[in-house]
């Protein structure tokens, strides 16, 4: 696999890619850990909640989007991280069970404006279900070196 520079991502570009499938124990070990609301981590309390049984923690939810972005799309690239996300939605609950996938739309590129050698990537993330149901949505940005001059020519 080539690995994927600043220049490589292009306006309007979608990626897809995950496979997460969702368990009951690492959401209730999650949220115990940190957010232990009763219907992250009481299966009866759960039930009884007007979600009707255990759900993801929204934050597990971000974390899981985050494992499969390093996965799929920044493990093989100039990926310098991130000044952080615009916007981050919890659309539905997200149960165990399902299995999760993710679709990358690049939404805007610009260069670094004192930094010739990197240049930001602001992504828009949707996080889908095997129904492909919309389970998450995040704006996020990401800074990439440039391709170095070496492999340019």
């Amino acid at each position: 696999m080539t690995k994927k520079y600043f220049e490589d991502f292009g306006v309007g570009q979608i990626e897809e890619f995950g496979n997460r499938k969702v368990t009951e124990e690492e959401v209730i070990e999650f949220a115990t850990e940190f957010d232990p609301q009763s219907f992250h981590v009481d299966k009866a309390a759960a039930k009884d909640h007007f979600f009707g049984g255990i759900i993801a923690s929204g934050w597990h939810t971000g974390s899981m989007l985050m494992r499969m972005i390093v996965d799929f799309q920044i493990s093989n690239s100039s990926s310098m991280g991130s000044p952080g996300m615009d916007e981050l939605r919890w659309i539905s609950p997200v149960r165990p069970g399902e299995t999760l996938k993710v679709k990358s739309e690049v939404l805007s590129t610009a260069k670094h404006p004192r930094k010739s050698d990197r240049g930001f990537v602001k992504f828009g993330y949707t996080v889908f279900n095997q129904d492909d149901q919309t389970k998450m949505t995040m704006t996020s940005s990401i800074l990439f070196g440039c391709t170095p001059i070496a492999e340019a020519s």
